[in-house]
Formats: C-alpha cells, structure tokens, sequence
C-alpha cells in the first residue's frame, strides 16, 4: 500500500493536521481509527510503501481494525483509493463542499429570511458562545438551520438541545440528531411543550425508583422494564397507589415480572378504573366470586363451572393476595 500527499515536506519536519479535523473527523471517530489516521498521516509524508501487516505491528492492533478503520476513512472522504494505494484528500475542501451542499436544500428566500431573522442569529450567536467558546465551524450553521426547518423547534427548544447533548458530553452531529428525533417523537416545539415532557419524565423517574425499592431490585431498571413504567404513568394516567396495588399481588413470586403485573393494570384501565378504591373493590368481588365458586364446586362436584368471562380472570387473578 502507497501513501501519497500532495504537499511533500522535509524530513524531521511537522505533520500537519487542519483543526477541521479536530472539530468535524475525531469526535466521532473511533479512537482506534484515529490513531491509523495519525500514523498513515505521517508517513504519507515520505512516499512510502507500507504493508497492512507492518501496520499491525507498528501499532498494536489487528487487521480487522486496520482494515475498517482505512474503509471507515475512505466513507469520511479523507482517503481516496488508487491503484497503488492512497492518496489523502484536502479536508478543508471537503468541508467547504459541505458548507454549501446543504444550503442548496433550502431556498433562497428561506436563506434570506432566517439571514433577516435577528432573534435566529442571536440564537446562533448564543450557541456558537456558550458551547464552542466562539469557535463553531461554519458548518453546524446550515445544519442547524435544517434542524429548525426539519423539527420546528423554536429558539428555546434548539438551545436547550445543545445544553443537554453538551451536559452529556455529546455535542456531536448524530447525538443531536437522536435526541432532535426523540424530542420530535414527543410533539416537542415550543419550551412549554418541553418543560411538559421534562416534568413527565421526572414523574416517571420518581414512580421507577420507588418501584425498585418496593420490589427490592438491586438494578436498574432495563429498556423494557422502563417502557413499561412509562405506559402507567403516562398512557394509563395511574398514580403509584394503584400501581402499588398491582406491585402487592407479586409477593408470592419470587422473580415479581413486570409482565405480570402489566396485564393486571392494563386490565384495570381497560375497566377504565381510576382510583384504588375502585381497584380494591373489583379484587374483593373477585375474591368473594372465587370463594362462591369454589363452595359451588364443593357442594355439586362439578368441577368445570361454566363461566367464560371467568375464565382468564381466573388465571390471571387466582391464589393473588389482595
């Protein structure tokens, strides 16, 4: 494998690497593919040929890696195949080509209006202040603008976005965009409708804790368990002292499951039960029905009483305690 570079430098000299690369490649690129760069970088400089397993060898790492980290640059556009090798493209034209090829998406006079649009370049300004320390690259500009366009944010919401993928340490293009997507998911547009989403997930995180301790599970919830909680919450619209109710009934298990329990309060908010009272009433029928029909059973012999609603029920709420 060749390793060209168009600019030839003495030897002993620098390799020089342009800050595009430290603000647009190396956030999200894996370190191991980071480090092949940086070394192939530099002896590019000497017009060299270099095997892959030399590579290996030099750097501690496998061929795989090798190999996807060379592929992993060659999607970036930084490494342009030949038929002897390599050759390193120009990154600060690759990012100019960026910087433009989005702003063709949007029209002319949405590119003039949002340019008129003073509260949107404060926003901008505020952004590139808070969270670059002034030095954004000119590229997140069109790309945020799409944001606004694609996702409707207003200005609040979009720099709330940056915070809290910042606060994650995330601030990189395709974080803000999972979390862009997952906010959009929620009807998110306006601060309200994001201080909404904010006090309902905090509901839902308070309701997930004092499950945990109720049951004793010494974890965290997973993804599944979680949605779950979620569902009871917000879709159902159940306070925890009905919740608390379903939680009881899994005394007797010793791994409680959270699919148990589900089909329990599914069950009751199809029922369309909104207070405990109306929950404890429904078990106590349902555990004097039980006793009739046992006593029934007893007293006929007939063991298949038929009764077909029952029939689940049974399953579902049998030898449960209230």
């Amino acid at each position: 494998m060749k390793l060209e570079q168009n600019d030839l430098l003495p030897l002993f000299s620098n390799t020089n690497i342009p800050d595009i690369f430290f603000t647009e490649y190396l956030p999200e690129a894996n370190s191991d593919f980071v480090k092949v760069y940086l070394y192939i970088l530099f002896l590019s400089k000497y017009d060299k040929d270099i095997k892959v397993n030399d590579l290996c060898k030099k750097l501690g790492l496998s061929l795989k890696i090798i190999q996807d980290a060379i592929k992993y640059w060659e999607e970036q556009n930084v490494l342009i195949r030949k038929n002897t090798g390599f050759v390193f493209n120009n990154l600060q034209e690759i990012e100019l080509n960026h910087l433009y090829k989005p702003r063709v998406a949007l029209s002319a006079e949405q590119i003039q209006k949002s340019a008129e649009s003073q509260k949107r370049a404060k926003t901008l300004e505020y952004i590139n202040n808070k969270f670059f320390s002034g030095l954004m690259p000119t590229t997140w500009y069109p790309d945020i603008e799409l944001w606004f366009k694609k996702y409707e944010f207003d200005d609040e919401v979009m720099i709330a976005l940056f915070e809290y993928c910042f606060d994650k340490s995330a601030l990189h293009r395709n974080y803000i965009q999972v979390v862009a997507d997952a906010w959009s998911k929620n009807s998110i547009k306006t601060y309200n409708d994001l201080e909404l989403y904010y006090e309902k997930q905090e509901k839902v995180n308070k309701v997930a804790n004092m499950i945990i301790k109720k049951l004793n599970i010494s974890r965290p919830l997973s993804h599944y368990e979680f949605n779950y909680v979620e569902k009871w919450i917000i879709d159902f619209n159940f306070s925890f002292d009905i919740i608390e109710i379903a939680l009881k009934r899994t005394t007797s298990k010793v791994n409680p499951s959270f699919d148990y329990i589900d089909k329990l309060l599914t069950d009751w908010h199809d029922r369309k039960f909104t207070t405990p009272e109306q929950v404890q009433k429904f078990l106590e029928d349902m555990k004097q029905k039980n006793k009739d029909i046992k006593q029934l059973e007893k007293k006929t012999g007939y063991q298949k009483y038929d009764q077909r609603t029952y029939d689940n029920l049974n399953e579902l709420y049998a030898n449960k305690k209230n």
